[in-house]
């Protein structure tokens, strides 16, 4: 499950945010780390709640505790914080991160903001996109200028 799990970096970033860790008040999860893995496998392969392989365990159970860390912002939390990453490799939006479509628009439009102009990007040579693309327009400028 590698593939599909987080890294340690981003663990180490989330754990805090979960209920059920130890010494939070409420019961204690038999493993956090485990279940935000199943999650994003159930998002990063597309396949139906029914069809989670048996060695998560039952899939009702893990929607059901998915749906609860929905409605309690969790999993709002957890994409904030690992929508901080350079390269969004594990990216994925959907219904359950939004109340309603204006909150949809305004979440999305931040985030993009933020992806394009202030993120700076390893692809890019460290760069932000608009950057990227501004160095880009002045070199194919400077290429075309006769000396």
């Amino acid at each position: 499950m590698r593939r599909y799990g987080l890294r340690d970096d981003q663990w180490e970033r989330i754990k805090d945010l979960l209920p059920g860790r130890e010494g939070h008040l409420g019961g204690t999860a038999a493993d956090n780390r485990l279940f935000v893995e199943i999650v994003l496998y159930r998002y990063r392969t597309g396949i139906p709640w029914r069809d989670l392989p048996a060695r998560f365990g039952g899939w009702k159970n893990v929607h059901r505790r998915l749906r609860r860390w929905c409605e309690s912002g969790v999993i709002e939390k957890i994409f904030h914080h690992l929508a901080a990453d350079h390269d969004n490799e594990y990216m994925m939006i959907n219904e359950h991160l939004f109340r309603n479509i204006a909150h949809a628009r305004t979440v999305i439009d931040a985030w993009r903001a933020d992806y394009n102009a202030v993120r700076p990007h390893t692809s890019l040579n460290g760069m932000t996109p608009e950057a990227f693309a501004q160095h880009a327009i002045t070199a194919y400028s400077n290429a075309q200028t006769p000396t």
